[in-house]
């Protein structure tokens, strides 16, 4: 056989299998029904976050305590010094009014606790 009686072959073979398909008894299609479509469904709707509560901002500190004292103690205070007894005085005077003032704060905040 030549080439072009073997390709002439194989193209009927593919056509003949191809049509194949078309011979095959029709199934009848299935009664049409009317039927309502179904409704159409809702997506859920998310709950709503309760909104946070409403914290009052509330101060632990009372009013009663006073501002911070005017330390004598500053820097330009211990320059000003005329000795270093004064300057040592100074100190001792800030560090007693500190002292003071941390133990009223320490009360407070241990209440706040």
């Amino acid at each position: 056989m030549s080439r072009g009686a073997i390709a002439i072959a194989l193209a009927a073979a593919c056509l003949g299998l191809g049509g194949c398909s078309t011979l095959l008894p029709r199934r009848n299609p299935a009664p049409s029904v009317d039927v309502a479509p179904p409704p159409p469904v809702r997506a859920r709707a998310k709950p709503r976050p309760a909104p946070p509560p409403v914290v009052e901002k509330s101060s632990c500190v009372p009013r009663s305590v006073p501002r911070a004292p005017r330390y004598p103690d500053t820097d330009q205070a211990l320059r000003d010094a005329g000795g270093a007894a004064d300057r040592y005085q100074l100190l001792a005077a800030g560090r007693i009014l500190r002292s003071e003032r941390l133990a009223a704060l320490e009360r407070i905040v241990e209440g706040c606790r």
